[in-house]
């Protein structure tokens, strides 16, 4: 295929370098190796989106290799969405929003993406992207996973927090959302997450209450635009992205197939220290991890934080009691956790049990939820963390 011609238009409207790339980004299908392919090949990224509004996107050779066979007529549907998009209007939405950008090469841009053989060409982020500094520890697993894997991980998130280690993962229902919960307990280090849909678009939404604290102490990074609902290859990509944060990937739970696993293959291509703990050998939600260890895959065994603080270089046992004592909810949820017991409950169970009106239990469950005490259950609430021995 013939490349395009070099000669660039002159620029249009009078709108934020960014604002162009947010357009381009929100276009159905392009994604993030097609819009990093488009914005190679054009120096800026307004004559980008003009090619793409002219239906000439896939003019140049690598660009059409990236959008695959059907290249004209994804170069065509691209320009008939162009056609009723408004790029400077996209770019207030995200400012009002409070949603930060970052380009590729833009001084905002994270340092450890720079090199990245697979860089994002854009990322939004919610909170302080200044976080992203010091150690970090990826910890990841199925979103079907055991309570002996959701304690452990809310262990893991919490330990490490306290010691310093920020806690990075896709705030995914299980094992993703078990260790950013222990992490916020601990309310120390800064958690670090990376999701598969935009910024405004909480999935799962239970997990609204979790995302908004980790946005609050941390930061929350996506390569997709306001808007963005889930689909089933953005999770792959933000997988890479998660190998990329972390000096070292664990793995607490995972089915023989699933995202942690290619998680822990990215990590690998970009000589990540990958770590994983054994399970029972019958246990299908550990049949993915005790693999990782079996295969001579370089996988090392993770048994307890203090494997993993040595993995990073730290010395293990380090902030423990203050972890612990740090994990405790507050009196007036406490109240509610010793309501639920060891047996799950309903609302109305701890209505008549507490005395307490609707509204003050559903936030007292919500921030018990999502500092990883309690996990709703079909309408049901269930304890599924002990506390850190200071009862």
């Amino acid at each position: 295929m013939a490349s395009e011609s070099r000669t660039e238009p002159e620029p249009i409207a009078e709108v934020p370098v960014e604002a162009w790339v947010v357009a381009l980004s929100a276009l159905d299908g392009m994604g993030p190796r097609r819009l990093r392919a488009l914005l190679d090949a054009h120096p800026r990224a307004d004559h980008a989106w003009q090619a793409v509004a002219g239906g000439r996107a896939d003019r140049v050779a690598a660009v059409a290799q990236a959008m695959g066979p059907n290249h004209r007529a994804v170069a065509e549907s691209w320009a008939r969405q162009a056609a009723t998009v408004d790029p400077g209007e996209s770019w207030r939405r995200h400012q009002a929003a409070g949603i930060g950008v970052a380009l590729r090469g833009s001084s905002a841009y994270p340092d450890l993406f720079v090199d990245d053989p697979e860089p994002p060409a854009i990322l939004f982020h919610l909170g302080n992207p200044d976080v992203v500094v010091g150690t970090r520890v990826a910890v990841v697993g199925t979103r079907d996973c055991t309570r002996y894997g959701h304690e452990l991980a809310f262990e893991l998130g919490r330990d490490l927090s306290a010691a310093g280690v920020a806690v990075v993962s896709g705030l995914a229902l299980g094992i993703d959302s078990a260790a950013h919960a222990g992490a916020i307990a601990a309310d120390a280090a800064p958690p670090i997450a990376v999701v598969g849909t935009g910024l405004d678009v909480v999935y799962p939404r239970r997990n609204g209450p979790l995302w908004r604290e980790v946005a609050r102490r941390g930061v929350v990074w996506s390569e997709y635009p306001m808007g963005s609902a889930a689909a089933p290859w953005h999770f792959p990509a933000r997988n890479r992205l998660i190998a990329a944060l972390a000096d070292v990937v664990v793995v607490v739970e995972s089915h023989e197939t699933g995202g942690a696993l290619l998680t822990a293959e990215e990590a690998l291509d970009r000589s990540r220290t990958v770590m994983a703990v054994p399970g029972p050998v019958h246990s299908p939600s550990s049949q993915g991890t005790n693999e990782l260890l079996a295969a001579g895959g370089g996988a090392a065994v993770a048994r307890s934080v203090d494997d993993v603080l040595v993995a990073v270089g730290m010395v293990p046992g380090a902030r423990r009691k203050a972890a612990e004592r740090r994990a405790s909810p507050s009196e007036p949820d406490r109240d509610v956790l010793d309501a639920i017991g060891w047996q799950p409950a309903t609302l109305d169970h701890l209505v008549l049990r507490t005395g307490r009106p609707v509204p003050d239990l559903a936030a007292a469950l919500s921030r018990l939820e999502a500092t990883g005490w309690v996990a709703p259950r079909g309408g049901w609430y269930e304890r599924v963390a002990k506390s850190g021995g200071n009862r």
